[in-house]
């Protein structure tokens, strides 16, 4: 069970995986990322100020990018990326073959019965977890990654 002070992780990684996919499929292409369509709507205040759950995923946004998992040229207002794609580390990284998903320990997707276990990619490895696993699950992935990339070449 996750502590309630640490749901903020959580909504990070989920943003991430969110982000790293959007910008996946569009590679190379580079593109205009909007915070909502990470995050979900927002209804700024009276002042103009978003959720913090909005400035959360701007966050995370420019985390990864000074992280280097993404580039872009500018920000739009605290609204959007501009020009935004995965970086060349990120992107080969994703793309590589992941033997076992390390998801949870001795957790894995679900296959149907007398499936063959094929090897997935990284992207396809987060690309189900975000669709059918536990947030608990994504978390554990995607911080999973980051240490894996660390050092990735």
């Amino acid at each position: 069970m996750t502590d309630i002070d640490d749901l903020h992780v959580e909504d990070f990684c989920k943003d991430t995986a969110k982000i790293l996919l959007a910008l996946y499929k569009r590679f190379p292409q580079k593109t205009t990322l909007y915070v909502e369509d990470i995050s979900g709507p927002d209804s700024p205040d009276e002042f103009g100020l978003h959720s913090p759950r909005f400035n959360a995923c701007f966050n995370t946004m420019l985390w990864l990018a000074e992280n280097d998992y993404l580039s872009y040229s500018q920000t739009i207002k605290q609204e959007a990326l501009e020009s935004v794609v995965l970086s060349h580390r990120a992107f080969t990284f994703l793309s590589s073959w992941q033997e076992a998903a390390p998801i949870a320990s001795g957790t894995a997707l679900e296959l149907p019965s007398g499936s063959p276990v094929l090897p997935l990619t990284r992207v396809e490895h987060l690309r189900k977890t975000l669709l059918n696993a536990t947030s608990t699950q994504l978390k554990l992935l995607v911080l999973g990654y980051m240490q894996q990339s660390r050092d990735y070449q």
